[in-house]
This record gives C-alpha cells, sequence and structure tokens, in this order.
C-alpha cells in the first residue's frame, strides 16, 4: 500500500484543476479503494486556507476545507519531538519555507511519499536526502 503526504500545492492544484490535479485525485481514488493511505499536516493545509481566503474570502475558503474534511486525507495536527528535530533541520540546511519543511518532514519521518508540485524548493532536497517525491507536473 502506497503511503503519501499531500503537500499544500499538490492540494491547490486539485482544488484549482491546473496541470497534476489528474495525479493528485488518482492517488485520492487510490485512498478511497483502500491501496493507499494519504496525511496531511495541519500546517500545509492552513496554507490552503490561507490561499483561498486570500483569492476567494472566508466563504469559500470555509467550503473548501470542509469539502477537504470528506475526504480520505488523515490530518495531523501533533509535532512529534522526531517531527519538530526533522523539519529544523531540513529549514536550517534547505532555508525553506517552515511549511514545506514540516510537509517533507512529515514524509521522512513516517517513510511515505510526498506528492507535491515544488520544484523550486524541493529539486535540490531530493538530489541530497533519501525522501521519496512524487512530482504532479
Amino acid at each position: 500500500m502506497n503511503q503519501y503526504v499531500l503537500d499544500a500545492c499538490a492540494l491547490i492544484a486539485l482544488l484549482r484543476d491546473e496541470i497534476g490535479a489528474n495525479k493528485v485525485n488518482a492517488i485520492i481514488n487510490a485512498a478511497y479503494n483502500g491501496s493507499a493511505v494519504i496525511v496531511m499536516n495541519k500546517l500545509n493545509l492552513l496554507e490552503v486556507y490561507y490561499d483561498s481566503y486570500r483569492l476567494y474570502g472566508k466563504t469559500q475558503a470555509d467550503i473548501i476545507i470542509t469539502k477537504f474534511k470528506k475526504l480520505p486525507v488523515s490530518v495531523n495536527s501533533e509535532i512529534t519531538d522526531k517531527l519538530f528535530a526533522e523539519a529544523g533541520r531540513l529549514k536550517a540546511t534547505y532555508k525553506i519555507s517552515l511549511a514545506d519543511a514540516i510537509a517533507l518532514a512529515e514524509a521522512s519521518v513516517q517513510d511515505r511519499i510526498i506528492v507535491t508540485a515544488d520544484h523550486h524548493e524541493f529539486d535540490i532536497i531530493e538530489q541530497h536526502e533519501k525522501i521519496n517525491f512524487l512530482w504532479i507536473r
């Protein structure tokens, strides 16, 4: 069974029907069918919320989060000591955003595949870390 961590940009691609949305949708369908497990950190979900709020307003952002909660995605709101340390190491080493460091640390600590389109931040990390990436575009 494949196990994934959903990055904010992957969920945003799905919501906006951008290039790569079909790959995210396929993973979600696999989770509905029981052949995949998907986790998203609450901090990364916050990125989706504030992006939606900024672009569409509070009402639409709230609707998006309500729809998200119906998806087969577990939201991790706990920052364990391992996640804390790994996110700190990744942020310090690669000078990435805190949210990106959290998503990567979720994938690293749980040995999951990160689903993302964020080449700008993650290409260098893929070359140097033992984190599995699924690029949606």
